[in-house]
């Protein structure tokens, strides 16, 4: 940096001639009768929120030992409003209550389920709310996807998901298999899907 650049000359960190200003210019304090100055910020109250009194130091201390946001209201208007400030203040509506009774053209309803984008056709009849079946059991998904993975319809009974996984874990099974290994991922999948659906309850 040159020292002598006519750039340079007339910076200066602050002002040489003036005096350092006040950070802020204090009024009087407004309490009846006070004549100290102001310091101290007091809000007005409600309805008037951003807005402020100016108080000395002992009048302020008095006046937040008195003050009263909700006073001149009842429990229940004042109950109303923390319940209003949890949000915000902002209107919310029940889950499945705001435009529930507007339906958009080919969305489909399955057992109180609404699927407006239609993911569930294009999933495929597999993806399906659960519901019980004719014979009284709720067949939830993961169940669902269990009695696919054993080949099994919705309605099999307890005796015939044992029979079909002593079938599948004979087949797979690499003893069976003269020690071949390259089905042993679908025997995992058939223990698992088994599993499940004894915890189930199914078998």
């Amino acid at each position: 940096m040159k020292l002598d650049s006519p750039l340079f000359d007339r910076i200066r960190v602050k002002p040489a001639d003036e005096r350092p200003r006040s950070r802020m210019s204090l009024t009087g304090c407004q309490w009846p009768g006070c004549t100290a100055e102001g310091s101290h910020k007091a809000p007005k109250g409600r309805h008037q929120e951003g807005q402020y009194w100016s108080y000395c130091l002992d009048h302020v201390k008095a006046y937040n030992q008195s003050y009263n946001y909700f006073s001149g209201m009842t429990d229940d208007a004042v109950y109303a409003y923390q319940k209003d400030a949890l949000t915000g203040h902002r209107p919310t509506w029940k889950m499945g209550m705001k435009g529930a009774g507007g339906r958009r053209a080919g969305a489909e309803a399955t057992d109180g389920m609404r699927d407006p984008f239609g993911f569930t056709a294009e999933m495929g009849a597999t993806f399906q709310a659960d519901r019980p079946e004719p014979n009284g059991k709720i067949v939830r998904t993961a169940e669902r996807r269990a009695l696919e993975v054993m080949g099994l319809e919705m309605s099999a009974s307890p005796v015939e998901i044992k029979a079909r996984y002593k079938e599948l874990v004979k087949l797979h099974h690499p003893d069976a298999n003269g020690g071949d290994r390259s089905s042993e991922d679908r025997l995992r999948s058939v223990i698992q899907a088994y599993n499940s659906l004894k915890q189930a309850g199914f078998c």
